[in-house]
């Protein structure tokens, strides 16, 4: 049985805000961790990459967490005075730098990390595992949706 269009609707703006409200709260949460860190969002997902998949180029970095160049420049000078990160000649193209964690900076990262991940896991803990992977094909397949129906 098909439904209406207006219980459609209604069915879909039911979704829409519970989607919203429910990102709203895990990311105020999550945010707070970040903040009791020290760090801003920005400054802890740069922090996160680098320490994830290792030296990336600021270019890459500003296209991969959506960072406007001349910002992403301010928050890795910042993270250089504080001695997190330190910039490198890209290997093969001396126009090119990459940025990556310090010693110190990896070492900050080690402490906190694993912290911040459990903040996640204790936010995402009242569904199952089996849950959490229908979420995820269920959330890809809606932001496919989205991306093919854009204005």
């Amino acid at each position: 049985m098909l439904e209406s269009e207006p219980n459609r609707q209604e069915l879909d703006l039911r979704l829409f805000r519970v989607i919203r409200n429910m990102s709203t709260a895990l990311f105020e949460n999550i945010k707070r961790d970040v903040d009791s860190h020290g760090l801003g969002v920005e400054t802890f997902q740069i922090l996160e990459l680098i320490y994830s998949t290792g030296a990336q180029p600021i270019q890459k970095i500003s296209e991969r967490l959506s960072i406007p160049s001349g910002s992403i420049t301010y928050v890795v000078d910042k993270l250089e005075n504080k001695n997190l990160v330190k910039r490198t000649p890209a290997p093969g193209d001396r126009r090119k730098t990459n940025v990556t964690l310090t010693d110190e900076g990896c070492a900050y990262f080690d402490e906190i990390f694993p912290k911040h991940a459990q903040t996640i896991s204790n936010n995402l803990s009242s569904v199952t595992d089996a849950e959490k992977f229908l979420l995820i094909d269920l959330l890809k397949k809606i932001g496919y949706g989205a991306l093919e129906n854009r204005p």
